[in-house]
């Protein structure tokens, strides 16, 4: 069976955002146990697009408890207790000084990633007008929902990366990135729906 093109093209373009990098106050990273995010954080940090960045993350609401590290195992090992200390631990590695990373260690999953990100930054008295979110490219589009329902005014720019070999223009090739993104594509509908019905969002600490 033959799918037409505009079809998955529109797929595509929704759950693949992706910009290019500009000027920011922060970069954003929602927890994960892949480095590939941190290590994209700290290169744009190196290149002076922001002065600070947020990891965000405790462990999986679906685990309990912090997964292990997704990727690359050989160059940072296995042995942390949450996301953020993970991707700290990246951050500084690639030689990001520990002063200017900020620490969000209770979110479980993307939404509270966003939440409690909104009430560290308030915390530190730092108002966003723009951010850079890195994410997995598959989940770029959740994530912006997410933290752009927390930060209104914010203007975002999604600097992504691949993993899992999942790419925008491979995705429907494989049963792995079909149903990784056509999960995010249900997840995306079925958040925002609930979000819309319950009103159950923050704007503000």
């Amino acid at each position: 069976m033959e799918i037409n093109k505009k079809f998955l093209d529109n797929i595509t373009d929704f759950i693949f955002p992706e910009d290019a990098p500009a000027s920011a106050d922060i970069i954003f990273i929602p927890g994960d146990g892949y480095p590939q995010m941190a290590e994209r954080a700290a290169r744009l940090w190196k290149q002076g697009y922001a002065p600070r960045i947020l990891p965000s993350g405790r462990y999986s609401v679906l685990q309990g408890s912090f997964a292990g590290v997704k990727d690359k195992q050989e160059v940072y090992g296995d042995d942390y207790k949450t996301e953020w200390e993970f991707l700290c631990h990246v951050l500084t590695s690639h030689g990001v000084p520990r002063e200017v990373i900020l620490r969000e260690e209770a979110a479980t999953y993307t939404y509270e990633n966003a939440i409690y990100s909104r009430q560290v930054t308030d915390h530190a008295g730092l108002t966003i007008r723009r951010g850079i979110i890195c994410c997995k490219s598959f989940h770029a589009r959740r994530c912006k929902m997410y933290y752009q329902l927390l930060y209104p005014e914010t203007e975002f720019y999604l600097c992504p990366v691949q993993v899992q070999g999942i790419a925008r223009d491979t995705w429907h090739q494989s049963r792995e990135g079909i149903e990784t993104v056509l999960g995010e594509a249900g997840r995306c509908a079925g958040q925002f729906r609930e979000i819309l019905l319950t009103g159950k969002y923050i704007t503000g600490p």
